[in-house]
């Protein structure tokens, strides 16, 4: 990989940021009760009710809320786990785009609900982290890419 200092200092700030966001968001959910099943059905039935998102997906997240007893922990866990994996740039690559694919699903289910960039941004945030291989600079990754330069993983 060429040496690109401020592109990669650019990408490790933008995974630091999306990585702080995920880790806020868990404790500002769990302190509104969100990752209990009740209050997971309630957000998930309030987004169905009022959104714009196809019947499809209102159907997938009904099939969630139905199920909120094991799909608010689920949520929680990628939340947090994001987050840190995000932070200490560990498998940054997946982790950045697992958290492009859940961004996305959040971004739709919201269509309607808030301003349509403000989840936009840190979706396509977050396949850009995907792409650059962001954890390899201030990050765990850098250790990993220097026994095994080639993987994808990092």
């Amino acid at each position: 990989m060429p040496e690109q200092p401020y592109a990669r200092n650019g990408l490790a700030i933008v995974r630091l940021t999306i990585g702080a966001m995920f880790v806020w968001v868990f404790f500002e959910n769990l302190g509104k009760g969100l990752y209990t099943p009740s209050g997971y059905a309630g957000l998930i039935n309030y987004y169905i009710q009022h959104d714009h998102a196809p019947a499809l997906w209102k159907a997938v997240m009904a099939a969630a809320a139905s199920h909120a007893a094991m799909a608010a922990p689920i949520q929680a866990i990628t939340e947090i786990g994001l987050g840190i994996l995000l932070v200490v740039g560990l498998l940054t690559r997946p982790a950045a785009f697992v958290a492009f694919l859940y961004l996305g699903s959040l971004w739709v289910s919201e269509w309607g609900t808030a301003w349509i960039w403000e989840l936009l941004v840190p979706v396509l945030a977050s396949l850009g982290l995907a792409i650059g291989s962001a954890g390899r600079t201030w990050g765990l990754d850098a250790f990993l890419a220097r026994r095994w330069p080639s993987s994808l993983w990092w």
